[in-house]
């Protein structure tokens, strides 16, 4: 459980480091997640999901 938490602290930190030092690109990123269908959300969560899932496997290997 305590790694879970330290995962969503992670995230947390990372998201707002990104809202801090590029609040345009965040800005322009969310324009264009409101113009993709829902086809392209899904493929580009389960990309998303992927990639992390492939990420954490490599480092807890």
């Amino acid at each position: 459980m305590a790694e879970i938490l330290a995962m969503i602290g992670a995230f947390i930190a990372i998201e707002g480091a990104l809202y801090a030092g590029a609040p345009g690109f965040v800005r322009r990123m969310a324009a264009l997640v409101t113009e993709m269908d829902d086809r392209e959300m899904r493929v580009a969560g389960f990309v998303a999901l992927f990639l992390g899932v492939g990420i954490v496997w490599l480092v807890r290997g």
